[in-house]
C-alpha cells in the first residue's frame, strides 16, 4: 500500500489513516486465521468472516474454480439467496465473476447495468437485484483458483480503497485454500493405492477396526468382501505389467462404481480387492456380489488400448460380523478362506464364510 493508496475517498486525510490503521489490523487477524488451520472450509469460514466484517456489502461470494470444466462454483455465499446460490456453477467466463476470472484482473463496477458483461440471469432467478460489484481474482502462482465477488455495498457505493483492500485479503486467501488444498493431497496419497484410486490396505485396516466397533456398538452387521481376478498373471504374461496395471486400475473404477456412499473399497494387494460394507446382512453382501459378478463377466476392459476388449471373472468371498467372526482380523480371515474356497473349486463365483 502507497502514498498514493491513501488518497482520501470517504473523508480527509485523518480517516484515511485510520482507515489504514484498521486494514492493518484485519490484515494481521486473518494472517493468524489462516496461518492457524489447514482444514479448507475453516480457512474459506475465516475469509468469509474477515470481508463480513471489513467491506460492508448486502452480498458477497467466494466462488472457486473448476479445473476441469473452468466453471466457477460458489463455496461462500452471505446473501438472501445463499441457499439456492450455494454449490451452484456459473459457466466458464461468464458474468462479472467469469470475466474476472479468465482475465485475472479485478473489477469495480458502481452500476453493472451500463455495463455489458454483467448476467442479469442470476438476479431474475433469485429475485436479487445488482446494482454495483467489486469483484478480485484468486491467484495462486500464475493461475487463476477462484474469484471473490461483493455486490450492493451498504453505504455510498464501493471505492477504489475497497478493491485494493479485497484484491490484498484474495492474495491472502488464495495462498491459504492452496496449503488447504495441497495437504488434503498429501493426505488422500497416504490412505489411497496410487494405481487403482481405492483405499491402500493400511488404511483398509483402520477403516475396518473402525466399523467393527461401530457395528458392535450399535448390533448392527458389517460384511466384508474379498475379490480375487482369476488368471490374472495370463493378463501379465500375455500383454506385460503396463497392461496389467491398466487393467487394475480400470478395475478400481469399476469397483467404486458398484458400492454405496456408505461402503468403502480398497486394494489389499496384487491382484487382491476389499469390500467394506456397514450396516450389511449375509444376504445384502451376497446381493451385491453377485450383481458385480453379472456386470464383471458384461464389461469390457481395456478398449481404449488397441487391444482387443478384455472380459475379466473374479472369485469372492463373504464374511458378516458377528455372525462369522468376533474381531476384525477374524473377519478378515474367515473372508480370504472363503473367497479360496471359491479359487480352489469353481472361480468365477462367490462364496460365504
Amino acid at each position: 500500500m502507497t502514498s498514493e493508496d491513501l488518497t482520501p475517498r470517504k473523508g480527509g486525510t485523518l480517516a484515511a489513516l485510520r482507515r489504514r490503521n484498521d486494514d492493518l489490523v484485519t490484515m494481521v487477524k486473518l494472517g493468524k486465521a489462516l496461518t492457524a488451520t489447514l482444514d479448507l472450509s475453516e480457512v474459506l469460514n475465516a475469509v468469509m468472516t474477515t470481508v463480513c466484517q471489513t467491506i460492508k456489502a448486502s452480498t458477497w461470494s467466494l466462488l472457486l474454480l473448476d479445473e476441469r470444466s473452468q466453471e466457477l462454483i460458489f463455496e461462500v455465499v452471505v446473501s438472501p439467496a445463499a441457499e439456492r446460490l450455494k454449490g451452484k456453477r456459473l459457466p466458464a467466463g461468464q458474468g462479472i465473476a467469469g470475466w474476472v476470472a479468465a482475465h485475472g484482473q479485478p473489477l469495480l463496477l458502481p452500476d453493472v447495468q451500463q455495463d455489458a458483461r454483467f448476467n442479469a440471469e442470476y438476479d431474475k432467478d433469485n429475485l436479487f437485484v445488482t446494482r454495483s460489484i467489486a469483484c478480485v481474482p484468486l491467484r495462486s502462482a500464475e493461475y487463476i483458483i477462484g474469484v471473490i465477488e461483493l455486490i450492493n455495498p451498504f453505504d455510498e457505493g464501493f471505492v477504489d480503497e475497497d478493491l485494493l483492500l479485497l484484491s490484498t485479503i484474495a492474495d491472502f486467501a488464495a495462498i491459504a485454500i492452496e496449503n488447504a488444498r495441497n495437504y488434503k493431497r498429501i493426505q488422500q496419497l497416504v490412505i489411497t493405492d496410487d494405481l487403482t484410486g481405492l483405499y491402500n490396505s493400511r488404511h483398509m485396516s483402520k477403516l475396518i477396526e473402525i466399523e467393527v466397533e461401530r457395528a458392535c456398538r450399535y448390533k448392527k452387521d458389517l460384511s466384508l468382501v474379498f475379490i480375487d481376478l482369476d488368471f490374472f498373471k495370463t493378463v501379465n504374461d500375455t500383454h506385460g505389467h503396463l497392461i496389467g496395471s491398466l487393467l487394475l486400475s480400470e478395475l478400481g473404477d469399476f469397483l467404486q462404481k458398484k458400492i454405496r456412499k456408505i461402503d468403502f473399497a480398497a486394494r489389499y494387494g496384487g491382484d487382491e480387492f476389499v469390500l467394506v460394507l456397514p450396516e450389511t446382512s449375509k444376504a445384502g453382501a451376497l446381493i451385491l456380489c453377485n450383481h458385480i459378478l453379472d456386470c464383471l463377466r458384461q464389461h469390457q476392459f481395456l478398449s481404449d488400448t488397441g487391444l482387443p476388449p478384455t472380459q475379466v471373472t473374479a472369485s469372492l468371498g463373504i464374511a458378516t460380523f458377528p455372525e462369522d467372526a468376533a474381531s476384525k482380523d477374524e473377519l478378515l480371515s474367515k473372508a480370504d478362506q472363503a473367497m479360496y474356497f471359491v479359487k480352489e473349486h469353481t472361480r468365477n463365483g462367490v462364496h460365504c464364510a
